[in-house]
């Protein structure tokens, strides 16, 4: 008997429901998990949807009873499940739930932007912040804030920086009773006068044409913006390590405090003029050269028929574009001054936009834009380099009887492998061992191999709370818009090959999806921890299946460019 999931001792990350599934080793054998029969596969596994043991003491408990015949096995299968969220009652000794309050980290802002100071309180009680000097504001409850069952309700107020720079608090009143929390004090960013950092100070082994840093929407959110080392930006704020920059008057981004170089008290702003730009066609691909004295922040935005390159914090005084008048990329390029420091390039292509690159050369951000590959349609994949990624180590899932997902999607890329050859494709393989690949590198071996698409092969699970019986099948990922059609014609592929449930095809901000020299695609075409999928990812007929239908939405893909 083996409980694969939850792990021994590992916190959950629900109080509701949860799977569980491993192994009891006989098809024979029946399976009772706190008292509940769970179905056992012919394969000996099992996969259960229950409720998390939260009671009877002790929580986190699952009791497991096999039997066979006359013999039965007993054990216990311990897990960590997270606290209750704390009942404010409306009577009795006030009691606040003070790991509610913010903000709580350390932040650094402009001197008269707003903060949102927030709290949990009871329903009978009230809340206002106290200012040094006396000002006395109400916490209201917020927008579509509602009493939950134990009694909670979220209040806030919000006031500039520049009143939290000398120290502040809460106040929590029911009654006679209060209780005062003491706020974080807020530093202001400007109070020195502008300062300025540069990018990429955090050491890299990743040579500066593939490394960037990232600007995020928010502190600790998605990836965003993928800013060369070595540009230079305005530090705005901080919250906790995230440090926010300015990328021009209208856009501000957080990066990784590690990330930053702070610049000498100062340091003059600086000042990006871009000048006379040049096409310049060289046969599989265009670049696109704009002379500037200092390195933008910058990012692309892909149409239908053109790439935008927006400069941020420049000024465009673009009087002459030379062109090669026999480029079969590029059709032409215009600019306009959206904002006072915002300028914007407009590239129109011949075709469908296929891969770009953004470098600085001596003086100069270079958009180089890729062209699309000559297809012989009777044969659409020959003459082509496919990166085939076999996902994982580091990390991944393990199905019900112990099948790690690096040795499944290995055996797949393989065989992938094969097919894509006997198409006429030379195929560059990340990983062709089973010791872990770093996963910025896999990317970065695709573009080096002047790979003309990227499939990376996956296997799914689901993360705690969701009930995975009835939401399992095939899925696709892409991320950047001209990889759509690619992850469309693959989906297609293995969905006929391997039958499964469609799933769809996913946008998501993947570490593997990013780069922008290629179309790139992720396959999750099994989910790894269903046991019937788990035993025909075991076959060398389903592995097979998964292959053939990649390799067979890659012909469809390619067949369908318009050269």
């Amino acid at each position: 008997m083996r409980v694969v999931y939850p792990a021994a001792g590992a916190q959950v990350a629900t109080r509701d429901s949860n799977f569980v599934f491993g192994s009891v080793g006989s098809r024979t054998a029946t399976l009772r998990i706190n008292g509940r029969i769970v179905d056992v596969k012919p394969n000996g596994s099992f996969l259960a949807w229950l409720p998390v043991p939260t009671e009877p003491s002790p929580a986190g408990v699952y009791e497991l009873e096999v039997a066979q015949g006359s013999d039965t096995v007993r054990a216990q299968h311990r897990v960590t499940i997270p606290p209750e969220p704390l009942t404010i009652p409306s009577a009795g000794p006030l009691i606040v739930d003070s790991a509610t309050l913010t903000p709580r980290e350390r932040m650094v802002l402009e001197r008269w932007e707003p903060v949102r100071v927030g709290l949990t309180v009871g329903s009978a009680a009230q809340a206002e912040l106290q200012l040094p000097d006396g000002a006395r504001l109400p916490m209201l409850p917020t927008a579509g804030a509602v009493l939950n069952p134990r009694g909670r309700v979220a209040v806030a107020t919000e006031v500039p920086a520049v009143r939290l720079g000398s120290g502040a608090w809460v106040q929590v009143i029911r009654g006679s009773d209060s209780v005062r929390l003491p706020l974080t004090r807020v530093a202001l960013a400007d109070s020195a006068g502008p300062q300025y950092a540069r990018l990429g100070a955090a050491p890299s082994t990743m040579p500066d044409t593939d490394r960037v840093i990232i600007g995020r929407p928010v502190a600790g959110g998605t990836y965003k913006w993928f800013l060369i080392p070595g540009t230079v930006a305005e530090v705005t704020g901080q919250l906790g390590a995230a440090t926010r920059i300015r990328l021009d008057g209208s856009l501000q981004v957080f990066v990784d405090q590690n990330e930053l170089a702070p610049l000498p008290a100062g340091t003059p702003a600086p000042r990006r003029i871009a000048g006379n730009a040049r096409v310049m066609h060289n046969g599989g691909w265009t670049d696109v050269r704009i002379p500037m004295s200092e390195i933008p922040p910058y990012s692309v935005e892909a149409e239908p028929q053109a790439l935008v390159l927006t400069l941020h914090g420049t000024t465009a005084n673009t009087d002459i574009i030379n062109f090669t008048s026999t480029d079969s990329i590029v059709r032409r390029v215009t600019w306009r001054q959206v904002l006072n420091d915002r300028a914007e390039y407009r590239v129109e292509l011949h075709d469908a936009p296929f891969g770009y690159l953004v470098m600085w050369d001596r003086n100069a951000l270079v958009l180089r834009i890729r062209g699309m590959p000559a297809i012989d349609r009777s044969r659409p994949l020959h003459g082509l380099v496919i990166a085939v990624d076999a996902g994982h180590p580091p990390g991944g899932t393990t199905g019900p009887t112990g099948l790690y997902e690096a040795v499944a999607t290995l055996g797949i890329a393989e065989r992938l492998k094969v097919y894509l050859e006997q198409r006429g494709a030379s195929v560059v393989m990340t990983r062709s061992a089973p010791g872990a690949v770093a996963l910025a590198d896999r990317p970065v071996i695709a573009r080096r191999a002047e790979a003309h698409a990227f499939v990376s092969i996956h296997l799914n699970a689901f993360p705690d709370g969701v009930n995975p019986l009835d939401r399992n099948g095939t899925g696709s990922y892409y991320f950047n818009s001209w990889s759509e059609p690619l992850a469309r014609a693959v989906q297609a592929g293995m969905v006929r090959r391997m039958g499964l449930r469609d799933l769809g095809v996913n946008y998501d901000n993947l570490a593997v999806l990013r780069p922008t020299w290629m179309p790139s695609v992720l396959c999750e075409g099994a989910f790894l921890i269903i046991p019937e999928q788990e035993a025909a990812l075991r076959t060398p007929e389903f592995q097979d299946a998964y292959a053939r239908g990649v390799a067979e939405g890659l012909e469809a893909y390619f067949r369908s460019l318009p050269r």
